[in-house]
């Protein structure tokens, strides 16, 4: 059951119209790193949590994430409150409303089709979707992916204070900002309050495989690091241990039913390539400047 308090989570003052601030702020309304997103992942990983505390946890989360919505929404809500004005009630000649409506990049598109009102769409005017939400299932994924959420969250929230010169809408964003960083401090309890959480899952990794490092990427800019040295390392860089490592051949097999194989014959026989002609085709004939060397015709 959900319940709600009129006054919001922290006080909304902003300053002076600006319907392009407004549109940036969009992204933490209806972008992929925005607060419905955050709200609907832990929402929806709550309901099929079946350890109690991470289930309070996400629940407590998700519901203060649509305090968050609401903060954000207030707030494009409010630096677009003279041009939704404006707008209804044609306050200004038409070629100055039309100049005050686009001079925003996006701007236009919140006046005009939402009305001034916050939209689930992000900065760019994409519409919010589920395919934001990429839990899977299994908590220590699902948390690690919401840590790394919270973190992008937060850069947005930096950067939209950088483009900011509004001192209210300043402040109201530090604290949505800083509520990140505690959200991630959370979900890092509770992942590292899970014994072997990693790796994900249940089944062990292939022994023989878990700590080789291929480098597959040679050349100027080759790096060793805590990544790849040490003593959790095998480093391989020599090209021919870097294939077929399972010590076969490398080729890629199915078994077949004798049908199947001779079916398969009879289709490599019937649409092979020839060698030993070069036909004339279609670029050859309208071969013009430009085309490279061609057949002559």
């Amino acid at each position: 059951m959900f319940t709600h308090n009129k006054h919001l989570m922290y006080t909304v003052r902003v300053s002076e119209q600006d319907p392009r601030l407004a549109s940036l702020m969009l992204e933490q309304f209806g972008g992929p790193q925005g607060e419905l997103a955050a709200a609907m992942r832990y929402f929806t990983q709550a309901l099929a949590e079946e350890d109690a505390g991470r289930k309070d946890l996400l629940i407590d989360i998700a519901t203060e994430e649509l305090s968050h919505l609401e903060v954000i929404g207030s707030i494009v809500a409010m630096l677009t409150k003279g041009a939704k004005g404006k707008l209804a009630e044609a306050a200004e000649e038409t070629s100055e409303l039309y100049r005050s409506m686009t001079a925003g990049g996006e701007s236009h598109t919140l006046s005009i089709l939402y009305g001034g009102g916050p939209a689930l769409i992000n900065s760019a005017g994409q519409v919010w979707n589920a395919g934001y939400i990429d839990s899977i299932g299994d908590p220590t994924c699902d948390l690690r992916s919401n840590i790394a959420a919270e973190a992008r969250a937060k850069i947005i929230y930096e950067r939209l204070i950088n483009v900011t010169g509004d001192p209210g809408v300043k402040e109201a964003l530090g604290f949505l900002m800083t509520r990140e960083v505690a959200h991630q401090k959370s979900f890092e309890k509770a992942l590292y309050s899970i014994e072997n959480n990693f790796p994900p899952g249940k089944l062990p990794g292939m022994p023989e495989y878990a700590s080789k490092y291929y480098n597959m990427s040679q050349g100027p800019g080759d790096s060793r690091g805590p990544w790849n040295q040490g003593e959790e390392w095998e480093y391989i860089d020599h090209r021919p241990d870097q294939g077929a490592v399972d010590g076969g051949s490398g080729d890629a097999m199915a078994t077949l039913a004798t049908t199947e194989m001779t079916a398969i014959n009879n289709l490599a026989e019937r649409t092979k390539s020839r060698t030993d002609i070069n036909p004339t085709t279609g670029a050859d004939l309208g071969a013009g400047p430009g085309a490279g060397k061609t057949k002559a015709v």
